[in-house]
């Protein structure tokens, strides 16, 4: 990779502020401290999901992203690694979030490491990460990291016995998406259709249409 490292962070968030924010700006903090002890390099955007709930409604409706929505997706699929944090409405993440990744590429964030996190008003919630959208990062053919973040209504309280697990959880996750970002490239699925596809490195068009390939 050249230059600077980008991390995308997204959070569904709808208040301002928000507990949603607050964990996102957290991870972050940890992710760019745990990659500047190796020796790398940060970039980072965050965008607010509400901020875009309009550009988001349309893209649906329309199959078209707005310039704004368009230029945030382009951003997140060009990052080296996303943070993504959703608030749990009914043991689930929130409309908006599922909008969201409706309205990207289907291939935007292949082979991405993604850190998932969630908030919700009770520790009930907690497993919501891996029933929910672990499955639906799988599906889009990310990479989550093996630790989720769940903040709980509790968590953001001042004794020290809950404020600490997790910033330990935080930490722990952080340090696994700096571990797969410094691991190796992304890799980008190959694109079916390029010549390279059907020509090999070394093959010609010509060698393409002596021996056309059968599919």
């Amino acid at each position: 990779m050249t230059g600077a490292t980008q991390i995308a962070v997204v959070s569904a968030g709808l208040s301002d502020p928000s507990s949603t924010r607050l964990l996102a700006d957290r991870i972050l903090q940890a992710v760019t401290k745990d990659l500047a002890g190796r020796g790398t390099e940060t970039s980072s955007r965050v965008f607010e999901l509400r901020d875009f709930a309009h550009d988001i409604t349309n893209s649906v409706l329309t199959g078209f992203a707005p310039k704004p929505l368009a230029e945030m997706n382009d951003f997140v699929a060009g990052a080296d690694a996303v943070v993504v944090v959703s608030p749990i409405f009914s043991t689930s993440y929130s409309g908006l979030f599922k909008s969201w990744v409706d309205a990207l590429d289907r291939d935007a964030l292949a082979g991405m490491p993604v850190l998932l996190a969630a908030t919700a008003g009770t520790p009930r919630h907690s497993l919501a990460i891996d029933y929910a959208m672990r499955p639906l990062f799988t599906y889009l053919h990310a990479e989550p990291v093996s630790t989720g973040v769940f903040a709980s209504s509790d968590d953001w309280g001042e004794s020290a016995d809950r404020v600490a697990p997790l910033q330990q959880r935080i930490d722990r996750a952080a340090r696994e998406l700096a571990d797969r970002m410094t691991e190796a490239e992304r890799a980008v699925p190959a694109d079916p259709f390029s010549p390279e596809s059907y020509l090999g490195e070394n093959g010609s068009f010509a060698d393409l249409l002596a021996n056309p390939p059968v599919r």
